[in-house]
C-alpha cells in the first residue's frame, strides 16, 4: 500500500554481494526452500528453464573446484598471466568454492524453447530464457536475505561449462551458468552503505 511498510523494498535495499561467511552450516531444508522460491520466477511459454545442482559434499566441491581451476588455468596461460597471479586467482577461486556453507550451480535448460525461423529470432528466444534464469537467481538472493543469510553470484561456470558439467555429471541439456554461494553472515555484519541511485540516470520518459 502506498505510504505503508514495504518489507520487499527493505529486503531489496539490504541485499549485498557478501563473500565472507560465518561458520554456521546452512540447513538442507532451507536450501530446498530457496530453490522452490526461485522457481516462482516468471518464465516464457509457461516453462521452467532453471535447474539447480546442490553441491553438498566436500568431495563434490573439490571436483568442481579442480575442474574449474583446470579450465581457468588454460585461459590464464593463453593470455600470459604471471605464475604468481595464476596461483593467487586459482587459490582464491578454490577457497570460495570450498568455503561456501551452501553452494548451488544454477543452470539453464532450453528444451521448452520454441523453434524459430532465423538466427535473430533464435537469439531472442534464448534471451528470454536467460532473463528468466536471472529472475530466479534474484529470487534466491532476496529470499536468502529475508531468512538472515548473505551470499553472492559467481559467473565463472559460463566460461567453463563443459568442465562444470563433467565434474558434477549433470544431466544432458543442463547449461551451467552461475554459482550461488550462501551462508550466515559473520558476527557483527552490517550491510555496507550504498550510494543512492539517481533514477534520471537510468530511465527515460517518452
Amino acid at each position: 500500500m502506498e505510504g505503508g511498510y514495504h518489507p520487499v523494498a527493505d529486503v531489496i535495499s539490504q541485499r549485498r554481494s557478501v563473500r565472507r561467511f560465518g561458520p554456521e552450516p546452512v540447513a538442507r531444508s532451507l536450501v530446498r526452500e530457496l530453490v522452490a522460491l526461485a522457481c516462482r520466477a516468471p518464465a516464457p511459454h509457461k516453462s521452467r528453464p532453471w535447474r539447480f545442482a546442490y553441491v553438498a559434499t566436500d568431495g563434490a566441491k573439490g571436483r568442481l573446484a579442480e575442474a574449474m581451476a583446470g579450465a581457468w588455468l588454460a585461459d590464464l596461460e593463453a593470455v600470459e598471466t604471471s605464475v604468481h597471479d595464476i596461483q593467487r586467482l586459482l587459490g582464491r577461486s578454490k577457497e570460495q568454492i570450498m568455503g561456501a556453507p551452501a553452494l548451488l550451480v544454477a543452470c539453464l535448460e532450453l528444451t521448452e524453447a520454441k523453434e524459430q525461423a532465423d538466427e535473430g529470432r533464435r537469439s531472442a528466444e534464448r534471451d528470454m530464457f536467460v532473463q528468466s534464469l536471472g529472475a530466479a537467481l534474484q529470487n534466491i538472493l532476496l529470499a536468502a536475505v529475508e531468512r538472515g543469510l548473505v551470499g553472492y553470484l559467481k559467473g565463472a561456470p559460463l566460461f567453463c561449462a563443459p568442465a562444470v558439467r563433467e565434474a558434477l555429471e549433470l544431466p544432458d541439456g543442463w547449461e551451467p551458468a552461475f554459482l550461488v554461494l550462501l551462508g550466515h553472515p559473520e558476527e557483527g555484519f552490517e550491510p555496507p552503505p550504498r550510494a543512492e541511485v539517481e533514477v534520471g540516470d537510468v530511465m527515460v520518459e517518452r
